[in-house]
């Protein structure tokens, strides 16, 4: 595929994922210009993680999912959906906003094992039942991907950026794995210590 050129770009302290659902406060001139050309000609931007070592080279495109608010000196609430990563080839400042020439990156076509499936989508469904009390259905869950499981969870940025890094869907949920096992623990940790609050610090034995 072309390289794409003039593509706009937020870059912002944050890691978008395909299908996760940001939102966004327009507020800056450069960013209003970005939005007005998107919005006029229905097309994506990028959402670039700036870190504290610098822009990251991979990003997430984005659509406009809603305009919710427009007030009276131009700012705008919106909520922007994930798409599909990118790569920043170069950046490009002639425009009135951060722009870049990206090139889009599809994943490999190699199969996703079964079993590393199952795994991930496993973990997944244990951490929404024990944060939210609900059972997810066994046809929902087979129909979700990796980038839309991890979408719905408050993972780390450098997690997040590990994850739209990664070109295999099976990589992709060996990693997701990893990462809603270790939310399972810290919930686990966070139950206990609240029961310990409950029992005014006593620590509690069964016989």
């Amino acid at each position: 595929m072309a390289p794409l050129e003039n593509f706009p770009l937020f870059p912002l302290e944050l890691v978008a994922l395909p299908s996760e659902l940001v939102p966004l406060h327009i507020f800056e001139d450069r960013y209003k210009a970005l939005l007005a050309r998107v919005l006029e000609e229905e097309s994506e931007f990028g959402i670039v993680w700036l870190a504290e070592d610098g822009l990251r080279a991979v990003g997430c495109a984005c659509e406009v999912a809603e305009v919710l608010e427009r007030l009276p000196d131009g700012r705008v609430n919106l909520v922007a959906r994930g798409t599909r990563p990118f790569r920043i080839e170069s950046r490009q400042d002639a425009l009135a906003y951060p722009a870049a020439t990206i090139e889009l990156l599809p994943d490999s076509d190699e199969p996703v094992d079964p079993a590393i499936r199952a795994t991930a989508q496993s973990a997944y469904a244990e951490l929404v039942e024990q944060a939210t009390d609900r059972t997810i259905e066994p046809a929902e869950l087979a129909a979700l991907s990796a980038y839309e499981m991890a979408a719905t969870v408050e993972f780390g940025l450098e997690a997040k950026q590990g994850l739209l890094e990664l070109r295999s869907e099976s990589a992709r949920l060996v990693l997701l794995a990893r990462l809603l096992r270790a939310a399972l623990k810290r919930l686990e940790l966070v139950e206990r210590a609240q029961e310990r609050a409950r029992s005014n610090g006593k620590l509690r034995f069964s016989r």
